[in-house]
């Protein structure tokens, strides 16, 4: 009989290092997919179609919208995205796992559908660093980095919609702290028994978790509000 598998949800404001942090776990866990939104905005930068999302008209994406194709889809600055169900067949068809990297709004739609999937928030530091992250990109106007940093004040108010919080300071924690989340959630479902290593990796990913991290986020959401020193110079 095919295991239901697990989905992992992974929201966070852009430039927050949310699609390095997928890629290096991508590599580091077997057995994982990913989902490939669709969406009608135009590539970025390096961006390839079938990579990190699938361009298509807004014609092609209001007919799959129409067809009932979509998990959940919605409009995000002015652009359409959504979450294709096929990922997910395609996924318990091959006895793996599903990774969605979605924005909050999806992520809310998606709760309500599957409602055991396991929701991940990536926080910057704080907003001074997330404002470096994005001019340091060099892709955007300064119209659309003052954009991103409005709407990112907005998304982190919902961090405490999540299951973890990952705050990513340094890549290569964040990247292990997030690689524990996956698996220490693998090993609540499995009925072996843990091993030492099993059971760091519970406790790494414990220590993300929303109770456990809610000490940790308010000096970032205070920077965001303009609050005391940044916490990062």
């Amino acid at each position: 009989m095919t295991q239901k598998p697990l989905v992992f949800i992974i929201s966070a404001p852009s430039g927050s290092g949310k699609s390095t942090l997928t890629s290096d776990l991508l590599k580091l866990v077997p057995n994982l997919e990913f989902s490939i939104s669709y969406t009608t905005r135009s590539p970025r930068g390096s961006e390839q179609d079938g990579k990190q999302y699938h361009f298509i008209r807004m014609e092609e994406f209001d007919r799959m919208a129409r067809d009932g194709e979509f998990l959940e889809f919605a409009n995000v600055h002015g652009n359409c995205y959504g979450t294709a169900r096929r990922y997910l067949r395609e996924a318990g068809k091959n006895g793996h796992d599903l990774l969605l990297d979605i924005d909050v709004q999806g992520a809310a739609h998606i709760k309500q559908t599957l409602t055991d999937a396991i929701s991940i928030f990536v926080l910057p530091p704080d907003r001074q660093t997330l404002e470096w992250r994005l001019r340091n990109r060099s892709e955007d106007r300064e119209e659309v980095i003052q954009r991103r940093l409005v709407n990112a004040s907005r998304e982190i108010s919902e961090y405490d919609k999540y299951d973890y919080v990952l705050i990513n300071d340094k890549l290569e924690i964040a990247c292990e702290k997030l690689r524990a989340i996956v698996l220490s959630e693998r090993l609540r479902r499995s009925p072996l028994p843990r091993s030492e290593e099993d059971k760091k990796k519970i406790e790494v990913a414990e220590c993300c978790r929303l109770a456990n991290v809610r000490a940790k986020v308010q000096p970032i959401l205070a920077s965001f509000r303009g609050e005391g020193p940044p916490a990062h110079l």
